[in-house]
C-alpha cells in the first residue's frame, strides 16, 4: 500500500518512520510513504501557501493552487484516477480500530495535512473523500494525526510485529479495552506482586482472568463499548455473568 503525504513540514515524519517496531513496514515498503512538500508547488517567489481569509478574522487559510497542484502530482505519480484523499480536521470522524483495519487492507490514500486556520473549502469540496480526527481537541496541523494513522496501519501488516498475535490482543481488537500486563520481577520491594493466576500456568484460567479484567476496565472507562459489544452479540453468558457482579 502507498500513502502520499501533502504537508508543509515533511521533516516531522522522519524520526518516527525511522524508529520503533513499525519502521519495518516503512523500510520494506509494505507501507510506502512519499512526501509532497507543499511549498514546492507555490506560485510566487516567497513559496507562499497561505493567505488571509475572506470575510476577515484571525489566522491564515491554505491556498487552493499549491494544494491542487500537489494533489495532481501525487495522483499522476500513483497512476490512479481517483485515489482516496483523507483530510485531518477536528470536524472529521474519529479514527477507530475498524477504520484502521479497513485502511490496512486497502491500497492506501493521499493524506492531506492542513495548517493554520484550515484549508480553502473549495479544495475539500472537490477532492477530499474522507475527513478524520484524533478526538475532540485541536492540533496545530494534520501531521500528528497522519503519523498516528500510519503507525496504526503499519503495525497491522504481516511480519511487522515480533509476534503475529500481538495486534489481535490490542485494545479495540475485539471492541473492548485491553487487559493489564505484567513482567519480571514477580514481587517488588514494596509488596506489589504479579497476580497469582498469571504464574499458574493454567491457560484457561489465565485467558478468563484477562477477559474479565478487559471487561471490568472497559465497563469502568468506556461503558459505551460494552453496550456496542452486547448489541453486536460479542459477549458470552460468562461475560454477562461477570459484568452483572461489577
Amino acid at each position: 500500500m502507498r500513502f502520499d503525504i501533502l504537508t508543509i513540514f515533511p521533516e516531522l515524519f522522519a524520526p518516527h518512520l525511522a524508529h520503533g517496531v513499525t519502521r519495518r513496514a516503512f523500510e520494506s515498503r509494505q507501507v510506502d510513504v512519499r512526501f509532497w512538500p507543499l511549498r514546492d508547488f507555490a506560485e510566487d517567489n516567497y513559496r507562499r501557501v497561505d493567505d488571509r481569509p475572506y470575510g476577515g478574522g484571525p489566522g491564515m487559510v491554505m491556498l487552493v493552487e499549491p494544494l491542487e497542484k500537489a494533489l495532481a502530482a501525487a495522483k499522476a505519480d500513483r497512476g490512479e484516477a481517483e485515489p482516496a484523499v483523507i483530510h485531518f480536521t477536528p470536524t472529521g470522524a474519529r479514527i477507530d480500530q475498524p477504520l484502521v483495519r479497513e485502511l490496512a487492507a486497502g491500497p492506501g490514500a493521499i493524506l492531506l495535512c492542513g495548517r493554520y486556520e484550515g484549508i480553502d473549502q473549495r479544495v475539500l469540496d472537490r477532492h477530499v473523500t474522507l475527513e478524520l480526527s484524533l478526538g475532540d481537541f485541536v492540533l496545530s496541523g494534520g501531521e500528528l494525526p497522519a503519523l498516528a494513522l500510519l503507525d496504526a496501519v503499519a503495525r497491522l501488516q504481516d511480519g511487522v510485529l515480533g509476534d503475529a498475535q500481538s495486534h489481535q490482543q490490542d485494545s479495540f481488537s475485539d471492541g473492548l479495552l485491553d487487559c493489564p500486563h505484567y513482567s519480571r520481577p514477580e514481587s517488588l520491594p514494596d509488596g506489589r506482586e504479579v497476580p497469582p493466576v498469571l504464574l499458574s500456568g493454567h491457560h484457561a484460567d489465565i485467558k478468563r482472568w484477562r477477559r474479565e479484567r478487559s471487561l471490568a476496565l472497559t465497563a469502568a472507562r468506556r461503558p459505551e463499548l460494552i453496550a456496542a459489544a452486547r448489541a453486536a452479540g460479542r459477549l458470552s453468558q460468562a461475560d454477562e455473568a461477570f459484568l452483572a457482579k461489577l
